[in-house]
């Protein structure tokens, strides 16, 4: 039976939810901080926005795609924002760089919504775009603020201008985030995602080093009922750690993976888990928790 039929709505929603949630205060946290100066003092809870912030004015994140457009386009750069680069590269090498992607981004539910119409519609017919697309934006990227001395991409960036709008007001930037639903619903599916966006390409790199991923532990209990297929925004990752040979490990692909969970809520054998490993050495797991709420 399948896993979306059998098992309870916490379950199969869990990670889907926190992701949301999560989602949701990154904005509320940004724009309620001005709110909550009586509570904590003069100073703000956060201040800023994704490209760079101040927490509690000691704590400073910056996007560090940015950070390298600038410096590259020779804009001279405050320590402030290299540590905040920093940090966040840091933060996201620990939890796995495409964590970003489907925890914090604020396209990603836009996406998501385009691909849930996409089924809805039936539509099939999607442009099949190469992977290695988004590294080679990412390249241009980084090439641009050299030749033009400017942060080109920072003009058309969805995410920063998702983020600023949500703040400040879209204005136009409503037609560049309609832009990339529209194109994920009628052009290609998880296309922008999966294959041309450079700070998801980004992040992926970073990534590759991250102790945090998510394994198919226990694929021998798998059954082929194809439910993490239809769920995961990067199936293209599943068959290698699904399927022993010898040579596969069960880890997901760090680099592509984005640690959103959702094929550990749907997967009904519990084959996928969470895990944190350090030179291959597992240290921490979720699989025990997943049976053990399987069992209630």
């Amino acid at each position: 039976m399948s896993a979306v039929t059998s098992r309870s709505n916490w379950k199969k929603w869990r990670f889907l939810l926190l992701r949301r949630f999560c989602q949701l205060m990154v904005p509320t946290l940004f724009l309620a901080s001005p709110y909550l100066v009586q509570w904590t003092g003069d100073t703000l809870l956060i201040n800023g926005n994704l490209s760079s912030s101040l927490t509690l004015d000691t704590l400073p994140m910056s996007d560090p795609l940015a950070v390298l457009q600038g410096l590259l386009a020779g804009h001279p750069m405050v320590a402030r924002g290299l540590i905040g680069a920093g940090v966040v590269i840091l933060l996201y090498g620990l939890l796995g760089g495409r964590s970003f992607c489907s925890w914090v981004c604020p396209i990603n539910p836009i996406t998501d919504l385009a691909a849930w119409l996409r089924k809805k519609l039936g539509i099939r017919n999607s442009h099949k775009l190469s992977r290695s697309s988004r590294y080679w934006i990412l390249a241009m990227v980084l090439v641009l603020p050299l030749v033009t001395g400017m942060m080109v991409w920072e003009l058309f960036n969805p995410v920063s201008q998702m983020i600023r709008g949500l703040l400040f007001g879209m204005g136009a930037g409503w037609y560049l985030i309609a832009a990339v639903f529209l194109f994920d619903v009628l052009i290609s599916t998880r296309g922008w995602c999966g294959h041309l966006c450079p700070l998801g390409a980004f992040y992926g790199l970073v990534g590759r080093i991250s102790p945090l991923q998510v394994s198919a532990t226990e694929r021998n209990h798998c059954d082929d009922c194809m439910d993490c297929y239809a769920i995961c925004p990067e199936p293209h990752i599943l068959p290698a750690a699904l399927k022993e040979k010898k040579g596969d490990s069960p880890v997901l692909n760090k680099r592509d993976c984005t640690r959103c969970g959702r094929c550990i809520d749907v997967c009904e054998k519990n084959v996928f888990s969470f895990q944190a490993s350090f030179n291959h050495q597992i240290i921490a797991s979720t699989r025990s928790d997943n049976r053990v709420m399987d069992s209630e």
